[in-house]
């Protein structure tokens, strides 16, 4: 399937010229006005790419990477602009996007880097994979072997708010008839975040205790982003469960919910 990139640049000669060069390169290219018109185009569409002016009217660049790392962290982002300076530089690589491209910029330079960024999300993709096959078929060997496993009575279970039971071993999370299951790296994202509960848990160190390898910090957000952000979904079903898992800005996350009356 061809790559699908989001083009976004309020100025429209801009617009036609890439996308006839990004189309001629395989791109499956969808091409926005502005800030406010990619925010929409995401909302109801899954880009693996975008490619987008830094200064715009309403909505910038940035404004739109901040919303892209929330909604759909695994899309790579490359920022163009022809007004560059080191703080916007270090600002846009600090929240996320793969590169910062200077205008003009020759279709080689933005090609290489369309590239690499492709590269970067099918690694990590890969990777996400392969743990998580790995840590299903430990649970499954665990499960064939019988192996007891002795867990006090407090990390069995957590109960959530009045009735929202977190079942830790099982990895589900269920209210009254309504359960919801986990993956194992879900899982394991959720009990170590109840058995540091209110600690502020960095980026690499929770990379570490749920994935088990060492990343760079750089790399480390990159890592957590997507597995952040299933469980916020499958967390949303209850209501308040979006904001259990705190993203304390540019440190890493905290887990914080009421205690049962």
């Amino acid at each position: 399937m061809k790559p699908r990139l989001l083009l976004v640049d309020d100025e429209e000669p801009i617009r036609r010229s890439l996308g006839e060069i990004l189309n001629l390169e395989g791109y499956e290219v969808v091409a926005a006005e502005s800030g406010e018109a990619a925010v929409e185009h995401i909302k109801n569409q899954t880009f693996d790419l975008v490619l987008m002016d830094l200064k715009m009217p309403g909505l910038s660049g940035l404004d739109v990477l901040r919303y892209i790392n929330v909604v759909a962290p695994d899309t790579k982002v490359i920022l163009l602009t022809a007004h560059g300076s080191l703080e916007s530089a270090i600002e846009s690589l600090r929240q996320g996007a793969h590169d910062y491209i200077l205008k003009p910029a020759s279709s080689h330079t933005i090609l290489h880097s369309l590239e690499q960024a492709l590269l970067k999300r099918a690694e990590l993709k890969h990777r996400r994979l392969l743990v998580e096959q790995l840590e299903t078929s430990v649970q499954r060997l665990r499960d064939a072997e019988k192996m007891d496993v002795k867990v006090s009575v407090d990390q069995q279970t957590a109960i959530v708010g009045e009735d929202v039971i977190l079942d830790i071993p099982r990895r589900e999370i269920w209210r009254g008839n309504r359960k919801i299951s986990l993956t194992p790296a879900e899982g394991k994202l959720m009990k170590t975040l109840l058995e540091n509960r209110s600690r502020v848990l960095s980026h690499r160190e929770l990379v570490f205790l749920v994935q088990g390898y060492e990343t760079t910090e750089k790399e480390a957000p990159e890592v957590l982003r997507p597995l952040i952000s299933r469980l916020r979904r499958k967390l949303s079903v209850f209501e308040g469960g979006e904001k259990w898992i705190v993203n304390v800005r540019g440190t890493g996350y905290l887990f914080e919910f009421p205690e049962k009356a």
